[in-house]
């Protein structure tokens, strides 16, 4: 089966008190024919974007709080939802490869059908969300009118170049704002982190840590959308021996499974070594693992997005693609960018092979960047 759900029911004293209705977002009356009863989010694709869309799934909430909201979201990514208790379910889905994903398209639109949605909120930009939506029987169906798709819309936007040319957080926002006119707070980006995980990843660090009284650094070498924008592993070793030569830190490696081998690469090129989590927990306890750590250093990937959410002393460390656009959210967090002619190019591999808006960046830079953000939380009365 293709599809999975997890269901997390609301109540009066369940729900935070943080996503009650205000009078400034309520339900727009005006653009719905009534207030919907079951409203569906279809989350975005990459675990990054899941972050930078956060504030525009709460706006969300708060606009319709009666309403029974489901989030269809790939199943990989169901686990980032553990810990809030505000959405009422969580529809995970699995797509293949070839024929068997035709039938796991069915599935999914069955699964829509099935539920008989007033609304479906259409975060993603593809002409496939809107299908599954329309064929789903969604009544209204909200979205950007990109991809061809505009024809499948009740109520649709267009994202202008003002909005084109600031944070990917206010996309999503924008989105909300034109379509359905409800607003939103660029900075409604907190995580909710499930305990259990975090129980279980304190376990899970108890077995597996040499250097238990020492500081716990994150790092993520990996980055799924390609090599422009991955930091050389030679690097990584380095900063693992800076980290733990200057501060006596251990670091812990993260990433997908098929990131594992890269991560166990830098762990043995190092002189310290790492602990290498790669492949062995979901992205719920990854959040649960990062809001145990005292830092966290990374290229612009999922990760990078969790961890200046959560709070944690962040570091970005980006290539092809534009801080300004995704950087991360968070008060703690610090971009390296050595931005060269060609930068940004968005380009998942570099066209020239030289690729040195990152490899100019040295393992020194990067601690030095964690330094300076290690001292500024020492310094702050409200961490």
């Amino acid at each position: 089966m293709s599809l999975h759900t997890n269901r997390l029911h609301m109540t009066a004293t369940t729900e935070p008190a943080s996503l009650r209705p205000s009078s400034s977002n309520a339900a727009p009356g005006s653009k719905l024919d009534s207030s919907p009863q079951r409203v569906l989010v279809k989350e975005v694709n990459w675990l990054g974007d899941l972050v930078i869309s956060l504030p525009a799934l709460k706006a969300t909430r708060r606009a319709f709080p009666q309403a029974r909201l489901s989030v269809l979201v790939k199943q990989e990514f169901a686990s980032f939802f553990d810990g809030a208790r505000w959405i009422d379910e969580v529809i995970g889905y699995k797509v293949a490869r070839g024929a068997r994903g035709l039938a796991d398209r069915r599935a999914i639109i069955l699964q829509i059908h099935q539920r008989r949605f007033d609304l479906a909120v259409l975060f993603p930009n593809s002409f496939e969300s809107a299908l599954w939506a329309a064929l789903g029987g969604a009544r209204n169906r909200a979205g950007f009118s990109r991809d061809a798709r505009g024809f499948m819309l009740t109520h649709r936007g267009h994202p202008t170049p003002e909005i084109l040319a600031v944070h990917q957080v206010h996309y999503y926002l924008e989105m909300l704002r034109q379509t359905l006119g409800i607003a939103g707070d660029a900075d409604d980006y907190a995580l909710d982190i499930h305990e259990p995980y975090r129980v279980r990843m304190r376990e899970w660090l108890a077995a597996h840590r040499k250097r238990p009284r020492e500081k716990l650094l994150v790092l993520a070498p990996a980055a799924a959308y390609g090599p422009a924008k991955e930091w050389p592993l030679e690097h990584y070793a380095a900063l693992i021996d800076v980290l733990a030569e200057r501060h006596g830190a251990e670091c812990v490696l993260i990433g997908a499974p098929a990131e594992r081998e890269k991560c166990e690469r830098i762990a043995s090129a190092s002189r310290n070594g790492a602990i290498v989590a790669a492949g062995e927990v979901n992205v719920g306890e990854v959040m649960a693992l990062l809001s145990l750590a005292e830092g966290f250093a990374g290229n612009d990937s999922g990760s990078m997005h969790l961890a200046g959410a959560i709070g944690i002393p962040t570091v970005g460390i980006f290539g092809s693609t534009s801080p300004t656009r995704t950087g991360p959210l968070g008060p703690r967090t610090k971009i390296i960018y050595h931005q060269i002619e060609c930068s940004p190019c968005l380009a998942r591999t570099c066209k020239f092979g030289h690729y040195r808006c990152l490899t100019q960046i040295s393992a020194e830079e990067v601690a030095r960047s964690l330094e300076e953000l290690a001292a500024a939380n020492r310094s702050d009365p409200d961490r």
